[in-house]
């Protein structure tokens, strides 16, 4: 077959990235022929060269840590979300008078609303938003959380981090984008409360990062009241996810900010409807198989 548009995940590492499986699968259900979406180990210094070679054989590049920040400055226009939250994921490659004009933007916000969405409807809220929440972690995908929320109507979330003197970023996002969450320095035990009563809890937090809020969670009991959202997807679930659920609170998985957020990229990439059902069937066939065959 021969490639007549390409697309590719950047990252460092980026070998376990689902985003090829995702985005195959939309190709394959929209008939896309000559597309190929392919994942690219990238490290910041990497990072300029690869941008530099662009033309217009690409549709875009999805964009995964460390690169979020870097690829700001190597762009041609960042749309206002991006500015807002300070970091993209998504650029997209479009013809110019000379050679490409390149856009980054920012679809994490799209995948988080969607899939808090999701968690409201299985709790018999179906179009509701959020008068409270917390976000557990200080990074850059808290900052698209903060954005997230406040499309979801809560302008004032808690942040709980383990270290307020690593959160100038994040205060600096919340700032551009009008919102005014309370940074609090995260106490496994002494946030139980506030945990449990929110409308929403969003874990930003690395992988087993989160496990002693778990532990708490676990010793003390309680019914969390809203939903949960952990964006760790691999190892899943995660222990806070396991917590919270058998304490028969309402769990929303990562993965499924990673569908939508790859479902909007497909959109802008394209210029066609994501075949939704198709990834997502994708997706579960890819979390189900064991780690050798993804």
């Amino acid at each position: 077959m021969t490639v007549t548009r390409r697309a590719a995940v950047l990252g460092h590492p980026v070998a376990h990235s689902l985003s090829p499986v995702l985005h195959t699968a939309a190709y394959d259900a929209l008939g896309l022929e000559g597309w190929e979406y392919s994942a690219i180990d990238t490290t910041v210094a990497d990072l300029p060269a690869l941008v530099r070679g662009l033309d217009l054989g690409w549709a875009g590049l999805s964009v995964t840590m460390p690169l979020k920040h870097a690829v700001m400055d190597l762009v041609d226009h960042v749309d206002p979300l991006a500015v807002a939250v300070g970091a993209v994921n998504t650029v997209l490659v479009g013809p110019a008078q000379c050679g490409v004009t390149l856009t980054g933007t920012n679809t994490d916000v799209y995948g988080l609303v969607t899939a808090l969405r999701e968690g409201f409807a299985a709790q018999g809220r179906s179009g509701a938003g959020a008068q409270s929440a917390v976000v557990l972690g200080g990074g850059a995908t808290a900052a698209s959380t903060l954005a997230a929320l406040g499309e979801l109507g809560c302008t004032t979330p808690r942040v709980l981090v383990r270290s307020l003197g690593r959160t100038a970023g994040l205060q600096e996002a919340a700032a551009r984008m009008g919102v005014s969450p309370r940074f609090e320095v995260l106490d496994p035990s002494a946030s139980l409360g506030a945990l449990r009563d929110a409308d929403v809890v969003v874990s930003t937090m690395p992988a087993y990062a989160a496990d002693p809020v778990a532990a708490a969670l676990a010793a003390h009991g309680g019914t969390p009241a809203g939903v949960l959202l952990d964006v760790v997807y691999d190892p899943r679930p995660t222990a806070l996810s396991t917590a919270w659920s058998d304490a028969a609170g309402t769990v929303v998985g990562g993965e499924r900010m990673l569908l939508h957020q790859a479902v909007e990229q497909v959109r802008l990439m394209t210029g066609r409807t994501a075949p939704v059902a198709a990834m997502d069937d994708a997706l579960g066939r890819a979390l189900t198989a064991p780690a050798s065959a993804r």
